[in-house]
Parts: structure tokens; sequence; C-alpha cells
């Protein structure tokens, strides 16, 4: 199984962001986007892992404590830039609260031998992974000027930074992926609540 450890959001916020989509999908066509429904924050991406291990880490999973915390989504960007962009993704700024959360389950699944992330932790949602190629957000050799975004760079220049809006995060999930041809499919697998 295919696993990874991501907050929900709201669905006021969702539905800002689809409406936003709407507007630019049109000015990548060769882009991957994310369907709607399918928009998270990633705390930690862990990987295959067999269905016995599944258990194992639902059960350190629910031993991290958290406050909850207000999380505000706006702006957007590119990575790993936007001279070479293949990730287009929303802003996300849930402040120390968010950050810690996503150390303790960092910290949490290093205990069971997951290895830990490499780079700090950058919240966002991802929007669209450019077409063709890789869709990694990491700077890698090679990487030069990449158009799958410019027209979409274009537009978003002659507007406002779009806020779409405020949230309380109330509990984060572990999920499986599924992935297909016609794109990745999400499961919540368990759900774990912020005090």
């Amino acid at each position: 199984m295919r696993l990874f450890v991501a907050l929900d959001i709201d669905e006021s916020i969702r539905g800002r962001i689809a409406r936003f989509l709407d507007g630019v999908r049109e000015f990548a066509p060769d882009a991957r986007w994310v369907r709607p429904e399918s928009l998270h924050v990633t705390l930690k991406f862990i990987g295959e892992k067999s269905e016995n291990e599944v258990d194992k880490i639902k059960q350190a999973l629910a031993t991290i404590a958290a406050d909850t915390f207000e999380m505000n989504f706006s702006a957007y960007g590119f990575f790993p830039g936007a001279r070479a962009p293949r990730v287009f993704w929303v802003g996300s700024e849930g402040g120390s609260r968010l950050s810690s959360l996503a150390a303790a389950v960092d910290e949490t699944l290093f205990q069971l031998g997951i290895p830990k992330e490499e780079h700090a932790f950058n919240a966002h949602l991802t929007l669209a992974r450019g077409g063709g190629g890789s869709g990694s957000p990491r700077r890698r050799k090679g990487d030069g000027a990449n158009r799958s975004f410019q027209r979409v760079q274009e537009k978003l220049a002659a507007l406002p930074a779009p806020d779409f809006g405020t949230m309380t995060a109330r509990e984060f999930f572990l999920y499986q992926s599924q992935l297909s041809p016609s794109g990745s499919k999400y499961t919540k697998l368990a759900g774990f609540d912020l005090k």
C-alpha cells in the first residue's frame, strides 16, 4: 500500500480553489491537474508499506498529541521555481503548530524505521504537475527554462494574489494513494484528532 499522512481541507476552501482552477486550467492544457476533491496538505509521504505495517503506523500516529490550529490558504507559486516550474501550488500557512505537527509525524514514524524528511516542511496544496517529464517539486540537475505553466503565470501576474480562506485544523489522516492513468485516488484509512 502506498501511504501518506495529511490534513484535509474544509469544503468552503475546496470550493473556492475549484473555482480558481476553473479560471486557469485552460492556460496549461498539458498539465496534470489535481481534482478538487483530492486536495490535501501532506505532512509526510510514507511510501509503499505492507498491510501488516499499516496497523503499527496507525497505532504510532494515535500517540501524537498536538493542538488544533488555524490554517490560511492564499497566494500561489511554482516548484522548484518560477523559471522551471514543474508543480503549481497554493500556499498554506499554519504557523508553528502546523510545523510542529509535521515534525511530530516525521519523528514518530522514524521510530518505525521510516526515513526522516530530507527537506524542510513546506505546507502547500498541489494544484497541478507539468505535462510530460517529472512532477518532482525538487530542483534537479539539468533544470532549465520550462514553459509548462507560462500562460498560467502570465494570466495570474495581472491579478491580485488570491485568498481562499481560513479553517481550523481539527484532525489529520493516514491516507492510501492508488495510482491510475486517470490520476491518483486517495482513501482515508484512519483519522487522528487534534486537541
